[in-house]
């Protein structure tokens, strides 16, 4: 169980609540606090003009309240802004969502009712989510629209997500006996304002996105290994000459899963060792950049990686309420700690960097797919008849196409923005956009890497080198062989790279992780990691 109130959240919470299914629980002396900020708002408010609590909203802030209408007014905001359109996100990023707008909330900052929380935590545990559409936010008042559509769940009204299925919120409720969410306040500002949907579909993508570096390192390998490349490319010596921590991870990592390989071949002992007579070397003497580039290729996306991590964290870990109240200096703030600029950028950065990755699957795809290039294969990797068979050149065309949509789609957000609510939001932040569209590029480079892992298998199969392959690549290709075996005559494709994707998204690897652990490849002060091996 996680405990959320105790200490700061970090990816890895997130992916135990995710992925692994682990329950939240409320931490008691943070409760107590957001309680003791809710009293002392009440009592600060009772005879002051507090913004969203006794006036209008955004432009019409101007318009004083009458008291009797204030908590109607919370219901109102509500509803009103509940306007999303689209696609429904899935339940995953919903209770991301949720889990960053609790932990926010748990802060003590936003003067809400402990129910709030208590709410939200029994939601999250019994999986209920709330709909929210990815049309709607422009990331300032941070996640407006889509705040909108969870506080509808929360007090009852609109559709939720439950085992499945789109359900009415009020007969859900009253099926497992769950006591809507009642306006003490301001609770209704409270749950709209912020950043949680665009941080907690970040979050999502952080880890798919890192478990999709992870899988690229894997083909990246294979790769090599089909071709029996010369392994210095990824030496220490060579990378460590360059400062980049990613460009060193990379060649470190690279050097673990192939340490044993019998198929990488050593330079020194073919053309430095050996006499060499031919006037043509019919092995190239350096490879294509898409194989002989790695760590300075898949070095600058770790690094963005570990940014866009550090960003959402920090946000995930931040009041995003307006207005603040701090019960310690017995005030409060107003400001736009709701903007979502920090995000949109970390996510435009990430977006970059998956696009990235998914140009250089599909470039690898392309070596396997040219026999004039890799001069090893016959044409698409085709184990049957050519010129009566097709192999994998269909497939090609898919992986293309979807890569070519990543590159439009990382045209950044984060600079496109337009004013309107009467000009009151003159500048802000497209952050929920931004969350959403690295949300599709991660999922088009799962794709793209699938429809390679598909070619890799047909490769290593016509070259019969499976046995030869590095004790890392070896175990983790026979589980793709199950799911992708070799093929001979030509049949539809796309529910094989269907379920290659599938098997990737599922299957998570923590290569960085794993050498960290092991105590020869532990930072130093200076933060070099010691080698293993070569």
């Amino acid at each position: 169980m996680i405990q959320i109130g105790d200490r700061r959240l970090e990816l890895k919470d997130f992916e135990k609540l995710l992925f692994e299914k682990n329950s939240v629980s409320l931490n008691k002396v943070t409760l107590d606090k957001v309680a003791t900020c809710h009293e002392f708002l009440k009592e600060f408010a009772s005879d002051k003009v507090i913004y969203g609590i006794n006036t209008g909203f955004g432009p019409m802030a101007q318009y004083k309240i009458d008291d009797d209408k204030r908590i109607q007014l919370q219901y109102n905001l509500i509803r009103s802004h509940c306007t999303g359109m689209g696609e429904i996100f899935g339940p995953t990023y919903i209770k991301s969502a949720m889990i960053c707008q609790l932990n926010t909330l748990m802060l003590a900052h936003s003067g809400i009712d402990i129910s709030v929380v208590e709410l939200i935590c029994v939601l999250i545990n019994k999986e209920i989510y709330p709909i929210i559409f990815e049309h709607g936010g422009v990331g300032a008042s941070g996640d407006l629209v889509q705040l909108a559509h969870l506080a509808l769940g929360y007090i009852g009204e609109g559709e939720v997500l439950h085992d499945g299925q789109k359900i009415d919120c009020a007969q859900l409720y009253k099926k497992l006996n769950i006591e809507p969410l009642k306006i003490k306040l301001r609770e209704g500002l409270s749950l709209m304002n912020g950043t949680s949907v665009m941080t907690g579909v970040g979050f999502v993508n952080a880890s798919l996105a890192k478990n999709l570096l992870n899988w690229s390192l894997v083909s990246s390998a294979i790769l090599n290994e089909v071709v029996c490349a010369y392994d210095d490319h990824y030496s220490r010596p060579l990378n460590y000459a360059k400062q980049h921590q990613g460009q060193r991870a990379i060649a470190d990592i690279l050097r673990h899963i192939l340490q044993d390989s019998q198929l990488t071949e050593n330079r020194q002992e073919h053309l430095y060792n050996a006499e060499v007579k031919e006037t043509f070397i019919q092995k190239k003497v350096q490879e294509y950049y898409s194989l002989r580039c790695l760590p300075q290729i898949l070095g600058p996306i770790h690094d963005t990686l570990q940014q866009s991590i550090q960003t959402l964290e920090n946000e995930v870990n931040s009041v995003n309420d307006n207005p603040i109240i701090d019960v310690e200096s017995q005030n409060v703030y107003h400001g736009g700690n709701f903007h979502g600029d920090y995000v949109s950028l970390a996510m435009d950065q990430l977006r970059l960097a998956v696009t990235k990755l998914s140009m250089l699957s599909e470039r690898q795809l392309n070596f396997l797919m040219n026999h004039k290039i890799n001069d090893i294969l016959p044409p698409f990797a085709n184990l049957g008849e050519l010129g009566f068979n097709f192999g994998v050149q269909g497939a090609q065309f898919t992986a293309t196409s979807t890569t070519a949509e990543n590159q439009m789609l990382s045209t950044s957000m984060y600079i496109h923005s337009i004013p309107n609510n009467n000009d009151n939001q003159d500048i802000v932040s497209m952050g929920t956009n931004a969350s959403s569209a690295t949300k599709r590029v991660i999922e088009n480079a799962y794709q793209v890497l699938a429809i390679e892992i598909v070619a890799i298998v047909q490769a290593v199969e016509y070259l019969k080198i499976e046995d030869k392959l590095s004790t890392y690549t070896q175990a983790l290709y026979k589980e793709l062989k199950h799911i992708s075996p070799p093929f001979v005559e030509d049949q539809p494709l796309y529910k094989r790279n269907q379920d290659v994707k599938e098997y990737l998204q599922n299957k998570r690897l923590n290569l960085l992780e794993q050498l960290d652990q092991q105590s020869s490849y532990k930072n130093h002060s200076n933060g070099v990691k010691k080698e293993t091996s070569q």
